[in-house]
């Protein structure tokens, strides 16, 4: 599986994960079953996260490595939205779970936003719904 990594000049980080062909529907703007985009903006200590694809075995550390980056960064405050995540397994909620342990260990947060039906469903189930602020 290849990787490109882009970053412009806003800030913004975009990592692409390269897997199947064709664009589905249920899946963000140019990602096709079994990819991941996630992009990252923010500035004073504070990000955010967009998710769009699948979060699972195989696109898990794009967002570990970037969750990883920020931290070191000195993030205080980390928001992931989930709108556009077509799907999520263990892996993701273990990445999820790690980001918010590491930056809960240096003083910040992470919070969830805009999870779809099934995403909210599966931290409801695991009970995360009960560790991250969700919106």
């Amino acid at each position: 599986m290849s990787e490109a990594v882009a970053m412009a000049v806003t800030g913004e980080v975009v990592v692409l994960s390269t897997g199947g062909s064709g664009s589905r529907s249920g899946y963000g703007a140019g990602v096709n079953p079994g990819e991941l985009q996630v992009l990252v903006s923010g500035e004073d200590k504070r990000y955010e996260f967009r998710l769009l694809g699948e979060l699972d075995l195989s696109t898990a550390p794009q967002l570990r490595d970037e969750l990883v980056r920020v931290s070191t960064e000195g993030a205080q405050m980390v928001t992931v939205d989930l709108a556009d995540l077509a799907f999520i397994d263990s892996t993701g909620l273990s990445v999820l779970i790690t980001g918010l342990k590491r930056l809960r260990q240096q003083g910040g947060d992470m919070a969830l936003r805009s999870p779809t039906p099934s995403t909210r469903r599966v931290l409801e189930i695991t009970g995360l719904t009960q560790v991250f602020a969700v919106t």
